[in-house]
């Protein structure tokens, strides 16, 4: 595992040595992430990203790599991630590690416009989890949000959210959504 692009593009990552953590594959990051230059409006450091089940932290890094400007890794065990962000010292300051229930986050403190959110596959979390950001004041307004499912997993795009893409890589399919609350 390693990072695909941008500032630390080769940067060897730790593999996660407990059950329950699957990371991203290299690939499917990389044509996410092709996928999300092309949809964005804003160069990279316009954008704040929430990663809820963060895992190895693989995906919040590599939008780190690539500009982000601030990156908050969310998950109930962080011990994984929080090696991997030892990697890059001189980046803590922008990476907030959350050890919290990411079907029960606080209230936020601050708004993000990228989310990616990466459940255990097929155990129907992505939606609440998706729905429970955007009810705690996690997701600004236009926040765009990949959520990657396991590809024959069943998922609905939740109210105030509007589907732009779905891609298939390998076992994962990844869905690009837009944050509308209120409507169009």
């Amino acid at each position: 595992m390693r990072i695909i692009g941008g500032k630390y593009r080769g940067k060897k990552l730790i593999s996660p040595s407990y059950e329950g953590v699957r990371p991203t594959a290299d690939r499917a990051r990389e044509a996410v992430f092709n996928i999300l230059y092309s949809m964005l409006p804003a160069g990279w450091e316009e954008y704040r990203l929430l990663e809820l089940f963060t895992g190895s932290g693989a995906f919040g890094l590599e939008a780190l790599s690539r500009g982000v400007s601030r990156v908050c890794l969310v998950d109930i065990n962080i011990r994984a991630a929080e090696k991997n962000l030892a990697l890059f010292p001189q980046e803590k300051e922008q990476v907030k590690l959350l050890r919290a229930d990411v079907l029960k986050l606080p209230p936020a403190k601050e708004k993000y416009n990228l989310f990616f959110a990466d459940a255990p596959y097929n155990q129907g979390l992505s939606e609440a989890a998706l729905q429970g950001a955007a009810v705690n004041g996690w997701l600004e307004k236009g926040c765009i949000c990949v959520i990657e499912t396991e590809k024959n997993e069943a998922f609905s795009v939740p109210e105030n959210f509007r589907g732009l893409d779905e891609r298939v890589y390998g076992i994962a399919k990844f869905w690009f959504l837009q944050y509308e609350p209120g409507g169009a």
